[in-house]
This record gives structure tokens, C-alpha cells and sequence, in this order.
């Protein structure tokens, strides 16, 4: 959400909402660590603090745990390839595979190439679809601020994760916290610069493809 949303919504601002959170986090701990606040203006405004947590339906212990497994061995084959990271994932839709991938970021030169983006991109290509609901995720590791926002995007039902992002770090050096940081300061205050630009052009293009009918909704 930018700044100017927030002003002509201002009952999703922060400032009338101090508890309002975009991923469900606030000062606190995300898979044990420490936050400064809020995970980012672009995370969904309405969450509030104190929203009710979803009870999550119950699950075969035992398949899920062969799914996990899958996701380990295909971290462990990616890391043995040199291909990146022990990021291993699966998708799962009724009980059998439809997707999978591993950290393939030193292999083909892409940083976003995490272990659950190329899960996603290989579910949907032999799917032909560009939503997953309906499916489930395993990954070896807690998703990244990437990953979780490909994972929403691609309207994923559950996530079932190994390791956590505080292990990721403790043991590996994975740091997702200076993500977090950057993404709870102001748009002026981030490490990398952004810069509205013919924001007008822009706008009259986007107009033109809401009105458009025949647009496929996403």
C-alpha cells in the first residue's frame, strides 16, 4: 500500500491502527526472530493484531512427513549439485506430487531462483494454470519474504516447513531480517532508492487495461 492509498483510506493507516499488520506480524518473533514492527506496507493492509489465528485443518502425519522427506532429498541433491542452497520444495494437490524444485540461484544466475519459486513455476507450467489453490507446499526451509509472497500469489492453501528461518540464520548465515527491516521503513528511508516517474503515463495505461473486459482477473 503507498502512502497516498493510505491517505485516502486512512482507516488502514498505521497511524489509526498502531496494531495493523500486514503479515500478521508485529514487534515479536517470525519462526523466532526479532522484528521492528510491521512486515512491509505491500503486505495485505487489513490483517489486524489481534485477527483471530485460522485453525488449520488436520493432516496425515505420515504422508506429510514422506512430502517433507521428498523436499529434503531434493535440498540435499541441489546443495550436492552445486546448484545453491538446502532449499528443497514440493506441491502437492490430492495426495500427489504436481511440482518441484530446489535453490537453483548459482546454476542459472538467478536470485530468485529459491526452491519454492521454481516449486511454483513448475506446478503451474504442467498445470497450465497460474493459480494453486487447492494445493499444498512443503519446503525444507521457512520461506523467505520472496517465497511467502509467491506463495499468497499463487493462492497456495498450507505450508509445511523443516527448518526455521532463526535456524537458517544460526546455522547457515541466511539472514531474512535485513528484508524485514528494509521492508518496515518508509519508502524514503530504504537502502535502495525509489523514485516515482511519469507517474501520470502510467496511470492512464493502467485505466485503459481495467477497462479493458476482456482482461483475465488474477
Amino acid at each position: 500500500m503507498t502512502q497516498n492509498q493510505c491517505n485516502e483510506h486512512p482507516e488502514l493507516s498505521q497511524d489509526s491502527h498502531p496494531n495493523l499488520s500486514r503479515r500478521h506480524w508485529l514487534a515479536g518473533t517470525v519462526g523466532g526472530l526479532v522484528l521492528t514492527g510491521v512486515a512491509g506496507d505491500w503486505f495485505a493492509a487489513a490483517a489486524q493484531a489481534d485477527e483471530p489465528k485460522p485453525v488449520a485443518p488436520p493432516f496425515v502425519q505420515e504422508q506429510a512427513a514422506g512430502f517433507m522427506r521428498r523436499a529434503i532429498e531434493l535440498a540435499r541433491k541441489g546443495v550436492e549439485a552445486g546448484d545453491g542452497g538446502p532449499f528443497g520444495t514440493v506441491i502437492v494437490k490430492d495426495g500427489k506430487i504436481i511440482g518441484e524444485g530446489w535453490n537453483r540461484v548459482l546454476s542459472t544466475n538467478d536470485p530468485t531462483a529459491h526452491g519454492e519459486v521454481v516449486a511454483i513455476r513448475d506446478a503451474c507450467q504442467k498445470a497450465k494454470v497460474f493459480s494453486l489453490k487447492g494445493c499444498e507446499l512443503y519446503t525444507s526451509g521457512e520461506p523467505c519474504p520472496m517465497c511467502l509472497s509467491a506463495i499468497y500469489w499463487a493462492r497456495l492453501d498450507r505450508v509445511f516447513y523443516g527448518f526455521s528461518i532463526q535456524e537458517a540464520l544460526d546455522f547457515a548465515g541466511f539472514d531474512d531480517s535485513y528484508i524485514y527491516n528494509e521492508l518496515n521503513k518508509k519508502i524514503d528511508k530504504r537502502k535502495i532508492p525509489e523514485t516515482q516517474l511519469l507517474g501520470g503515463e502510467a496511470v492512464k495505461m493502467l485505466k485503459a487495461y481495467a477497462a479493458n473486459p476482456k482482461r483475465v482477473k488474477y
